[in-house]
């Protein structure tokens, strides 16, 4: 029997009708049997502030113990100003702490961009990218994945149209062996 890996995927917009939160779905159902993808959500997070986290918020600590149980994370993110949105941020920096005992550290994981812009989001994913290189998270690199023209990628029922398929099967597939190298060290 082959080890299954949960996958965190923390998707950076709120927006009801996100073509991120699209695209999450889209890529849960792409990926290989050897990956489960579980959205974390991350809007209910006050912003992170050390005062409160001396006793932390109830938001707080299940956000960290939904991230700390998954072997892996999916980052799904819009670029807001040339960089990651303020909520994804904020649930970066909740995550960290408190500092020592992050969330994230160590767990393998991949970006992938969404914007209806030409450039796909290019600005968010590597101001990310900065970030988890600081949390100690093995980043995939390769399939690089800057989504542009999201209005285009689903139908109205948020189906994934299949001339973007061939790619995002690959990125998520080679995401798959990813997971499984690092998680294996």
């Amino acid at each position: 029997m082959s080890q299954v890996y949960s996958v965190a995927v923390i998707v950076g917009s709120l927006r009801k009708e996100s073509y991120n939160r699209k695209m999450a779905h889209a890529l849960a159902g792409l990926a290989p049997s050897s990956l489960e993808l579980k959205i974390i959500e991350i809007g209910d997070l006050p912003l992170y502030n050390e005062d409160i986290d001396a006793e932390p918020p109830q938001a707080y600590t299940r956000f960290r113990n939904a991230v700390k149980s998954q072997d892996a994370v999916l980052f799904v993110t819009p670029e807001y100003n040339r960089s990651v949105p303020g909520v994804l941020k904020n649930a970066i920096d909740v995550g960290s702490r408190p500092y020592g005992n992050s969330a994230w550290a160590g767990k393998p994981c991949a970006v992938i961009s969404v914007s209806p812009g030409a450039i796909g989001g290019f600005g968010a994913n590597h101001h990310l990218r900065q970030s988890l290189v600081f949390l100690d998270m093995p980043c995939m690199q390769m399939p690089e994945a800057y989504i542009g023209g999201a209005a285009d990628l689903f139908d109205k029922a948020g189906k994934l149209n299949e001339k973007s398929r061939p790619f995002l099967q690959s990125f998520i597939d080679t995401f798959a062996a990813w997971v499984k190298l690092n998680r294996s060290v």
